[in-house]
């Protein structure tokens, strides 16, 4: 249970997250990390509890785990049970006779937190304490930086407001308990050091201290509740529903979810991982300009977090998550939204890379992020028939492809003489491969890339027809001629007859690159595929002995000199492993496309290709999928445990195989019913 996560949301991009033993365990672990607006960006709030009760006997049992420099890891004996209902935690602990039960609940679209207790078991009352520890601190900081002063309290009646006297940008934290008799003790505020395993392991700070004012308690009889509310809100705000009602108006909420999904994803674990695709689509709260921007317009501003805990939103991951998290869920207005977001985005024929923490403007270095935005234009049009939006992103597309074929940033641009797409500049990870430490960059592939191509093929083909619907025809003719001509080159130069594969890179510094990548799925998978037929076979069988796993695709096949079969150890070691062997989820998706291309009839071959996820969802984060995975048995999870494109691919290729199965069930559980098959039992 020290290994297996839990995480909640709440559509800002804030979350709460930590351990099912109640210990944090990473310094991005909390009950309350707010999505604050520029330049504060995600602030751990609220790090985590102490939680006890006190039975009618007077002894004093914990219910949460800890862990301090000082001794070794505690697991609290009492929890019997963790599970998900409906995507969200509850706990279950037994002391003698009495149980009580433990719910963690974000309410969607605020900075707050709701930690509720229930006494379901005892015929007597018992009385809980709980000390909240504070850590204003950006997430991604070490947990080493935090306070050179205590924090400053300030009292009304049942309400609490605790402000950062050495961050005095940030918003006071308020806190209330409700429940029979709350009583918050004051302590005089007090720090308390603190061990966080994971950090430890990963080679980062790995001690720090949290503050706490002291200790709230209240009565709980049978049957019933109190809950510990911490938030940034108002007090308006906060106050504006009671736990009963935001907890029955989330789960409303996420009914509603199942219920406009595609009907293939209403049950089961598709229906789990619909609820977990939520946790990505969020309105991008911290940077508010878009938001006022978008509202001037008449829309909505929404971006794709690319994973918990620690990414921001990346241009790739949100094209190529887009199909799964929102169209394969019926979020039809959400994707447009999207796609109108980061179209406003484009600049010198580029969509960012990614938004670093806590500001406005993106960085722009990846050269394939734009052109999966074409692929993501391409099925959002085709389920939901806007051509408005197609319209106004056209002239936008024209533009794009122009830089791409005199050439833009980064040395990205076709080469006149054969016309496939290169790209390279020394210092810049470019292309989905992008592992750099200390100015290391590990996979460069600087040259002629084969996913590049593929997607520039795809791009070129799209606004061809795209084009010729609008009357464009002469456009589209040159956008052809253009296509043809890569086609060409590629077929002539990507074949590598010893491997019976494709070339990873062409031209590259080292001359042609024949290490064996999943990156030559793509000239098969996408809707216009750059590869003859006549080698897709070929391609598929090496690729299926080398690189497919149960949980994904190796990055490297086993057998080359730079191949990890582990992602383990500090900074340095794991960004070696990263794109090295390691195996990758999302990419699970892509050969599924390509295998059924082949094998059109093989439902249960892709059905077996993504089963060891199902296994998958009961460990690390529980409920949904994490980013990598060891690259030999027994393919443990690493990475952000939690991950859009991952959850997104596996969620898509699900669905694809029941509508080719015929199983289009669409009955649904009430609220109550648990989603997850994923039930912890100590």
């Amino acid at each position: 249970m020290l290994t297996r996560e839990w995480l909640v949301t709440n559509g800002l991009g804030g979350y709460a997250s930590g351990s099912v033993a109640g210990v944090a365990t990473r310094r991005y672990h909390g009950l309350l990390i707010a999505a604050l607006p520029t330049p504060i960006g995600r602030t751990v709030m609220l790090s985590h509890l102490g939680e006890w009760v006190r039975l009618p006997d007077r002894r004093t049992v914990s219910l949460a785990g800890e862990e301090r420099p000082e001794r070794a890891f505690e697991l609290p004996e009492v929890l019997t049970e963790f599970r998900l209902e409906m995507g969200l935690p509850v706990w279950t602990f037994h002391v003698g006779d009495v149980a009580i039960e433990k719910r963690i609940l974000l309410p969607y679209g605020q900075n707050t937190v709701h930690v509720n207790y229930r006494l379901t078991g005892g015929g007597h009352g018992v009385r809980l304490i709980l000390r909240p520890r504070l850590h204003f601190r950006g997430h991604e900081l070490p947990v080493e930086e935090g306070y050179d002063q205590p924090c400053r309290l300030h009292v009304m009646s049942q309400r609490f407001e605790v402000h950062a006297e050495n961050n005095p940008q940030l918003p006071p934290l308020r806190m209330t308990m409700l429940g029979r008799d709350p009583q918050l003790v004051l302590e005089g505020g007090n720090f308390e050091d603190f061990f966080y395993r994971i950090e430890a392991a990963r080679g980062y700070p790995s001690r720090g201290r949290v503050w706490t004012p002291g200790r709230f308690r209240a009565e709980l009889g049978p049957g019933e509740e109190c809950t510990l509310i911490a938030s940034t809100e108002s007090w308006d705000t906060i106050q504006a529903l009671t736990p009963q009602q935001a907890l029955q108006a989330e789960h409303a909420r996420r009914e509603k979810l199942i219920e406009k999904a595609d009907p293939a994803a209403r049950t089961g674990r598709a229906a789990e991982l619909v609820l977990a695709a939520d946790q990505f689509i969020i309105a991008p709260f911290s940077r508010q300009a878009d938001a006022a921007r978008a509202l001037a317009e008449g829309d909505q501003a929404r971006t794709v977090i690319a994973g918990y805990h620690w990414f921001t939103d990346w241009g790739r991951d949100t094209m190529i998550s887009l199909e799964g998290l929102t169209l394969t869920t019926g979020r039809h207005a959400e994707a447009g939204y999207i796609l109108r977001t980061f179209l406003h985005y484009v600049k010198d024929g580029l969509i960012p890379n990614m938004f670093p923490e806590g500001h406005n403007e993106g960085l722009y270095h990846t050269a394939d992020a734009t052109l999966w935005l074409f692929h993501a234009m391409d099925r959002y049009v085709t389920v939901t028939g806007d051509r408005l939006t197609l319209r106004h992103a056209i002239p936008v597309f024209v533009d794009i492809i122009e830089h791409h074929l005199r050439g833009t940033r980064f040395n990205i641009g076709v080469d006149p003489r054969d016309g496939l797409l290169r790209q390279g500049a020394e210092g810049y990870q470019l292309t989905w491969m992008d592992a750099k430490v200390d100015g290391w960059v590990v996979t460069p592939r600087r040259g002629k890339a084969v996913e590049l191509n593929a997607l520039f093929y795809n791009a070129l083909r799209l606004m061809e027809r795209w084009l010729r619907e609008e009357g464009q025809d002469p456009k589209a003719q040159e956008m052809a001629q253009h296509a043809r001509r890569l086609c060409e080159s590629f077929n002539q130069r990507f074949w590598n007859p010893q491997t019976g594969c494709l070339y990873d890179v062409v031209d590259g510094e080292g001359g042609d690159d024949p290490a064996i990548r999943p990156n030559m799925i793509f000239s098969i998978s996408l809707p216009h595929p750059v590869l003859r037929p006549e080698r897709w076979r070929s391609v598929l069988d090496v690729a299926q002995r080398l690189l497919v796993t149960p949980v994904g695709l190796r990055s490297l096949a086993p057998g080359h000199p730079d191949y990890k079969p582990y992602y383990d150890g500090d900074l340095r070691v794991r960004d070696a492993a990263y794109h090295q062997g390691t195996v990758w989820g999302w990419l699970a998706g892509p050969f599924a496309d390509a295998w059924l291309k082949v094998h059109p009839d093989d439902n249960e071959g892709i059905a077996r290709l993504i089963e060891g996820f199902a296994n998958h969802l009961g460990e690390a984060c529980i409920g949904s999928i994490s980013e990598i995975f060891d690259a030999q048995e027994p393919f443990t999870p690493r990475g952000c445990v939690a991950q859009a494109w991952s959850v997104a691919e596996v969620l898509r290729i699900l669905v694809k195989c029941r509508h080719a199965a015929g199983e289009q069930r669409a009955g649904m559980p009430s609220a109550g019913q648990t989603w997850s098959q994923a039930v912890v039992h100590a």
